[in-house]
């Protein structure tokens, strides 16, 4: 059932990627959580492409979207999608925006699979199953020191929480090689998977953000949890020494 699951999300996240890339002339934004949370005309299109095109080829499955798409479903098999991962890279025209296509029982996120045209990149896995980008397969960095490491975070919406994340920025700036802010949750998760950076933290991801890149970082080795309450959960992904030496410098606890 993994590899009918998983042809399906390849196939609905290139064509919603292609659909994507078609960029309107001018946008229409609206405002969701905060002034400059956003979504276009072009997120809510390819949400309703992929549910249209899911449910087409299996109607009893449920759905969770970012732009509101719920659907109760029966089988057992509930899709998690976020159609446009990055919307202010694609509004600005920027790389790495991408499509997020998870599935999942009871027990979890069973499949995930990541579409990010403008870097010609495609990230996916099963459980139990492995983690692949462009049909190769990839390993997190593992061991990786914290001094030695290249870090992707980002930034909340609401910029009341920024103090708290500006605070954890200040811990990790004098110890850690770099740090990267590129702008897709799912992408950084699924760099984590390949070695293209080490580790990775965010506060306030939203299931549909990290299902699929999760599932990626952890088939390909890395730890993946998160750390305190909803809404400002933490999520943290790095292969394991460093995903310790992460969570110790900024003060996780569960």
């Amino acid at each position: 059932m993994y590899a009918q699951l998983l042809s399906l999300a390849q196939k609905v996240g290139a064509e919603a990627g292609a659909l994507l890339l078609d960029r309107p002339l001018a946008f229409e934004v609206e405002s969701k959580s905060t002034a400059i949370d956003i979504a276009t005309q072009m997120d809510v299109r390819a949400e309703k492409f992929i549910v249209q095109s899911l449910l087409a080829a299996r109607p009893d499955d449920g759905i969770i979207g970012e732009e509101g798409a719920s659907v109760e479903g029966s089988s057992g098999i509930t899709w998690l999608i976020d159609p446009l991962d990055g919307t202010v890279n694609y509004f600005y025209g920027l790389p790495g925006w991408n499509v997020s296509i998870a599935a999942k029982d009871s027990n979890g996120v069973i499949v995930g699979v990541v579409t990010a045209p403008t870097i010609n990149s495609t990230w996916w896995a099963t459980r139990g199953g492995g983690a692949f980008y462009n049909s190769h397969p990839i390993r997190c960095n593992e061991p990786i020191e914290l001094d030695r490491a290249l870090i992707a975070t980002g930034f909340q919406y609401d910029v009341a929480h920024r103090v708290t994340q500006l605070a954890d920025f200040a811990k990790l700036v004098p110890v850690v090689r770099d740090i990267r802010r590129n702008g897709a949750a799912a992408v950084d998760l699924c760099h984590v998977a390949m070695g293209a950076i080490d580790g990775y933290y965010e506060a306030g991801l939203k299931e549909w953000d990290w299902s699929a890149g999760g599932l990626i970082a952890r088939e390909a080795g890395a730890t993946f949890a998160q750390y305190g309450a909803v809404p400002q959960q933490i999520t943290v992904a790095a292969g394991p020494h460093l995903h310790q030496q992460l969570v110790a410098t900024l003060g996780f606890s569960a």
